[in-house]
């Protein structure tokens, strides 16, 4: 008798299989709870979960942020005219009425939304009797060739060239800064969430696709946070058929390995349940789907059918020993059910990791994953066998089990050479001279975006290429870094402070990366200059009060009600993560020298500084979460083998891949960011599972006084098999995110598929290598006799 037949059955065993109809019942009844529940999950997403709340930047954004009110969650319109320009009757009409459409979706901060029709924003010009000035577009206006000249007039004196009309004159801008809660129509006191993707509709359909309609000499084109994350939503609805055709592959492959139509069902089955009761947890605990936390449902269905194919094929092997389906579950479950358990735990530990990352939706798909994990462990660790007990498995299947055991395999048997004395130091010299290769070249990986524009989405996306226009086109760009100069009400008018922030738009103007700055400085100098007769040495700062009271009094929007905080807006190229890095390193350096009782230079609003702060995050979370990662599964190693050798054969293939991987990474041009941090986490954890399977047979037959290449040989003949298939299935369940239209999820898709298939590689090639020097295979035989002659 084998060892699991002669070892008593536990009291999980006992209370499972003694209590088969339960279990399916109460199974059944949280199924049909959360199957309602799974029905009710929506896409979502919000500002505040894509940004790292506590970091120091984002604080001080949002404790001001009724201050900078056009300077954090906005969309951009640019309106281009195909042929001619902006100064034509239609084009100004179709501006208008683009103008009013947007006034009235939902969400829309209407108070600060901006364009040429938008009476906040004027022109101003110096007479002989002082200044004048008006409306851009002013009540007069009626279309007439002599209003459109007066237009273009006040366009050129109103400094909106390369802000809201093009330096070509052949498109504007109307400029929507957005609110993330809004009141009720029906309902003032109720504030309803901003659904970005239903945001991101309305623009195609009331503004892009109806406008460019009515005027075919008109082409919309639409940026900004809001729309970007409408797009990515979307990209949702390919992301499920990819899921489909998931399932439909591995149901083919399963059979195959199977040779079982019952037993393929059943796997499939249980592992849909899975996928279904996450989804329903999700829901019931308040969670919706993000464009992230879509890889979830993917990671549980490819872990689902590992462990569901680990089961079958013990059940296929106990079959081999015991006709009865019960007795043959009962051995599989014996057998793999603390492997299986050590192996989803450690998955969870390394989801529970991407916790310590303080983004919002990096801790939703932790916790999704976690759930999906634990579901795992009741739906293909427990139902499964059940309902295996009950169905059985095929005679084809058994058979296949038995020849399998009995006959030699020279494929298993040439691999069992890499536990050989011979094979395995030139394996431990590959894997050393690939990790110092892979550590070398991974230096070369950054933090951050590495492309300009969206890079979740791809450079052809529709999204970036309306964001290449927009950075053709007009002389400020999209990426804005906003440095806050806070002083006491009324301090920010005063010479000091505005002689002090003049000095920070010149040394970042004198930045690389940096397009130009903005301030109040800005209007004040011009205005100065206006009241001296427009003469161009007398464009700076006045130190008499009266003087400067006067020229910022034109400087509306550039500073808060009782003026103490007044915004620098940086301009950048690009908010690639060399040029935050640079740029913000220049304004801190300023703020650090130049801050003082009474003036403090405080970092950052804008998307850029959102963006840099999001790097910073990252970067500082990046090795935390490594370390916390590696040291819990180590600490679950530890505790199942007993045995730091077995934990090191088991961690440190698990440790070249995250190695290879970062310069995998390096070399394709992907970046670390929101999207791909939690690759590292989620590649170690569900990598480790190889390993635990296979070191727990490998000591099993070690413990029997078999040799250690003789006890791999048998390892691999037992469960290489369903090794290698784990592998497979767990990259087809993500590398079908390769031809998704979100390049980020492509990314993930690229990225786990290589961990996964790379750490099932590991494990075959290097974990024997590595016994081979840590490993005394007469100590385990000892103790499996000393604990014999307890017994």
């Amino acid at each position: 008798m084998t060892k699991h037949q002669q070892k008593p059955a536990s009291f999980l065993e006992r209370l499972v299989f003694n209590n088969r109809k339960a279990v399916i019942f109460i199974c059944a009844l949280i199924s049909a709870f959360l199957f309602y529940q799974a029905a009710q999950v929506r896409p979502e997403t919000s500002f505040e979960k894509m940004i790292p709340l506590g970091h120091p930047y984002i604080q001080k954004m949002l404790e001001h942020r009724n201050d900078l009110s056009n300077m954090g969650n906005t969309v951009r319109i640019s309106v281009e005219a195909l042929e001619g320009d902006i100064f034509s009757k239609e084009y100004m009409e179709t501006l208008r009425q683009v103008h009013d459409e947007v006034f009235y979706i939902p969400g829309v901060d209407r108070s600060n939304m901006k364009s040429l029709w938008s009476p906040s924003v004027r022109w101003t010009e110096v007479t002989e009797e002082g200044f004048a000035g008006g409306e851009v577009i002013p009540q007069t206006y009626d279309g007439s060739p002599e209003s459109l000249d007066d237009l273009r007039d006040n366009i050129l004196k109103s400094g909106q060239i390369g802000r809201l009309v093009a330096n070509n004159f052949k498109s504007s801008i109307v400029d929507v800064p957005l609110m993330e809660s809004y009141p009720d129509p029906e309902d003032q006191g109720k504030q309803i969430k901003l659904d970005y993707q239903q945001f991101s509709h309305e623009l195609e359909e009331k503004i892009r696709e109806k406008y460019q309609a009515q005027n075919p000499n008109v082409k919309i084109h639409v940026i900004g946070f809001a729309k970007k994350v409408g797009d990515l939503i979307d990209g949702l609805v390919g992301v499920a058929l990819f899921f489909i055709v998931a399932i439909g592959v591995t149901f083919a492959l399963l059979l195959w390995f199977t040779r079982c139509l019952k037993s393929t069902i059943a796997v499939l089955v249980t592992t849909l349940i899975a996928v279904v009761w996450q989804l329903g947890l999700l829901h019931t605990l308040g969670f919706g789907l993000d464009p992230y936390s879509m890889l979830v449902p993917f990671l549980v269905f490819a872990i689902g059918i590992s462990h569901g194919v680990q089961k079958i094929n013990g059940i296929a092997m106990a079959s081999g020993q015991t006709t009865d389906p019960l007795a043959a579950a009962r051995l599989a479950f014996r057998q793999l059910f603390v492997p299986g358990m050590v192996a989803l735990l450690s998955d969870a530990v390394g989801f529970v990791t991407l916790l310590l990352i303080d983004i919002g939706v990096i801790r939703e798909l932790a916790i999704g994953a976690s759930l999906g994990v634990a579901v795992i462990i009741l739906t293909n660790l427990i139902l499964l066998p059940v309902a295996i007990s009950y169905m059985g498995i095929s005679q084809k299947a058994i058979k296949q089990a038995r020849d399998e055991a009995s006959r030699d395999h020279p494929f298993w048997r040439g691999l069992s050479k890499f536990a050989s004395p011979t094979v395995a130091p030139i394996s431990i010299t590959i894997a050393v001279l690939a990790l110092v290769g892979g550590l070398w070249y991974g230096q070369n990986l950054k933090i951050g975006d590495l492309d300009q524009g969206a890079p979740e989405l791809h450079p052809d996306s529709r999204y970036n290429l309306d964001n290449d226009f927009v950075i053709r086109n007009y002389s400020t760009s999209s990426d804005v870094l906003v440095v806050m100069v806070k002083t006491a009400p009324e301090g920010c008018s005063h010479y000091d402070t505005l002689a002090a922030m003049d000095e920070l738009m010149w040394k970042m103007q004198n930045t690389s990366g940096v397009q130009s700055a903005v301030s109040m400085v800005t209007v004040a100098r011009q205005g100065i200059k206006g009241m001296n007769e427009g003469s161009l040495k007398w464009e700076t700062l006045s130190r008499n009060q009266h003087v400067l009271n006067n020229s910022i009094a034109r400087a509306e929007g550039m500073y808060n009600s009782d003026c103490s905080l007044a915004p620098v807006l940086v301009f950048l190229n690009d908010h690639k993560a060399e040029t935050l890095e640079h740029v913000v390193a220049a304004a801190k350096e300023f703020a650090e020298e130049n801050n003082r009782e009474g003036l403090e230079f405080v970092l950052a609003a804008g998307n850029a500084g959102i963006e840099a702060a999001t790097n910073e995050v990252i970067a500082a979370s990046e090795t935390t979460m490594l370390i916390a990662v590696y040291l819990a599964v180590s600490v679950m190693c530890l505790l199942t083998f007993r045995s730091l050798a077995a934990t090191l054969c088991v961690i440190l293939p698990l440790v070249l891949t995250s190695i290879l991987g970062n310069a995998l990474m390096a070399f394709m041009g992907i970046g670390v960011k929101v999207a791909t941090l939690p690759v590292i986490a989620l590649g170690v954890g569900i990598g480790v599972d190889y390993g635990i399977y296979i070191y727990s047979r490998l000591e099993t037959y070690l413990r029997q006084g078999m040799t250690l290449q003789e006890a791999y040989y048998q390892t691999l003949k037992s469960t290489g098999k369903a090794v290698v298939f784990t592998g497979i299935c767990l990259a087809i369940g993500v590398v079908t995110w390769v031809f998704s239209a979100i390049k980020f999820q492509a990314d993930m898709g690229l990225m786990l598929t290589f961990m996964f298939l790379w750490n099932m590689v590991g494990a075959i090639w290097l974990l024997p290598a590595l016994a081979r020097f840590l490993i005394k295979p007469d100590r385990l035989a000892g103790k499996a006799v000393d604990a014999v002659a307890a017994h």
